[in-house]
């Protein structure tokens, strides 16, 4: 399957791409993820990517295409790829549709995880992640919480509460997401690939795009 996933920051995306990659052997891609490689990989784009993130300067959108382009290609995503987290903007979205058209690549759909505001904020503002960098494995107060409190069962370092991942944060995280992200649901929705799903169930929402794709 060839999946763009869309949602807010909480919405269970990269739990949904998980369960998606066991179904068929798809590869999850998030931006973070391909430029991290490219950068140790030490290809050109790598080493044009680095300069930017060294200097903290955001990595422009024609190089991150540029380095998705390569990515897809590889012999993993042949099976298939979800990208986790890109596009996130209208003009991305675009530049991604001209490049997939060179390629020859088809997606099957966009899914877009409709999870109440609500929800969101109550499963972000109780989750908790490993402080040993090594580790960082994810936690949540109520749905995962650790044998032992405020320690890491997998390599024994305290775990946190990340400081974007307070109310105050996370609102604001929220904000931006609905200004720059939000109208990605309308343009993909025209060019008839949207899959609405409305559920705070991975299994749902999994279900749903198995139906969709016809797995």
């Amino acid at each position: 399957m060839r999946l763009i996933l869309l949602g807010a920051p909480g919405a269970g995306k990269g739990t949904v791409a998980k369960m998606l990659t066991a179904l068929d052997g798809s590869v999850q891609i998030s931006t973070g993820d391909i430029l991290r490689g490219a950068v140790k990989a030490g290809t050109e784009l790598g080493k044009k990517a680095k300069g930017f993130m060294d200097s903290g300067a955001l990595v422009p959108d024609e190089l991150i295409l540029d380095i998705m382009g390569e990515r897809l290609l590889q012999d993993d995503c042949k099976p298939g790829f979800l990208l986790d987290g890109f596009p996130r903007t209208i003009p991305q979205a675009d530049a991604l549709k001209g490049m997939l058209t060179k390629l020859g690549i088809e997606l099957d759909a966009a899914v877009n995880l409709d999870v109440p505001r609500d929800v969101i904020l109550d499963r972000l503002t109780t989750r908790r992640t490993c402080s040993n960098s090594a580790c960082q494995e994810i936690y949540n107060v109520k749905s995962k919480p650790t044998k032992v409190e405020g320690v890491c069962d997998k390599c024994g370092s305290p775990v946190i509460q990340r400081d974007d991942e307070t109310t105050e944060a996370i609102s604001k995280r929220l904000d931006t997401f609905n200004a720059q992200t939000a109208p990605l649901v309308g343009y993909y929705e025209k060019e008839g690939l949207l899959l609405n799903v409305n559920a705070t169930s991975s299994d749902a929402v999994v279900a749903a795009i198995k139906e969709k794709v016809g797995i």
